[in-house]
């Protein structure tokens, strides 16, 4: 609310930032150098959902957003038998692409370790893992609907924006480019405000809850199942009250 004709701080919406310029280093080394224990409940909570899954009964998968992150790639990978790493910025894409084309770097074995002990459909070494994954430099807001089999996306809808409409709209895009019927899984930070990432940059984000993920997701899918886990003291602190986590389906569309 502004008083007096004095506006207020200005939102901002995904296309204010230069997606280019993501901090790599700095995120992986404050998030993804070890295995910190929220990953390791978010891995537990995705596996449990993936054993549904018959191995390789996925054609064609997206990681919505896919940043440097490689664990929902490796949780993907007993499902799923090509897996579409879609994502905008050039620093991200760049080293997805050294991960994939090249050599993963050896932090991410714990995950993959993890990752095959709860679902021993995910495939024997991390490289095998990565195998089927092709990375998609583009937008998400450019995928074409209806085109996967499965959808994972893991916080990027609250990261990507200030405004609560725009956080709704990935979302419904999100559901949208798998099939009717099409599986979906994600996490999102739960109540996670603007944030900074090393010493200087800062990133929006889009503070929600389970509450808020529901309605936004009840309408647009169907065996919709929403959970959290608290904060993990040993990641930094962003503001963030815990992680939020689901998995549906999409609905029919009229």
């Amino acid at each position: 609310m502004t008083t007096h004709g004095t506006p207020g701080p200005r939102t901002t919406h995904n296309d204010d930032v230069d997606w280019d310029r993501w901090p790599v280093a700095d995120y992986l080394a404050e998030n993804y150098r070890e295995l910190h224990p929220s990953d390791a409940a978010v891995i537990a909570h995705h596996s449990a959902f993936f054993r549904g899954l018959p191995r390789g009964s996925v054609a064609r998968s997206v990681e919505f957003g896919a940043g440097p992150n490689l664990y929902p790639l490796i949780l993907a990978s007993g499902a799923c038998r090509r897996i579409e790493a879609v994502e905008t910025g050039a620093s991200n894409v760049a080293y997805l692409e050294r991960q994939i084309l090249c050599a993963p770097d050896a932090s991410w074995q714990p995950f993959h370790r993890l990752c095959r002990e709860l679902n021993p459909d995910v495939p024997a070494t991390l490289a095998a893992a990565l195998a089927g994954v092709t990375v998609v430099h583009t937008d998400v807001r450019e995928l074409e609907p209806g085109a996967y089999g499965l959808a994972s996306m893991h916080f990027v809808a609250e990261g990507a924006t200030e405004d609560y409409a725009e956080f709704a709209e990935f979302c419904g895009l999100f559901v949208r480019c798998v099939a009717p019927g099409g599986y979906l899984v994600a996490a999102f930070m739960e109540n996670m405000p603007t944030y900074r990432i090393g010493p200087a940059s800062r990133w929006p984000g889009c503070p929600v809850d389970p509450d808020v993920v529901t309605e936004v997701f009840a309408p647009l899918t169907g065996e919709l199942s929403v959970t959290r886990i608290d904060a993990d003291p040993t990641l930094p602190d962003y503001g963030d009250t815990g992680m939020v986590l689901l998995t549906g389906t999409a609905a029919e569309r009229p």
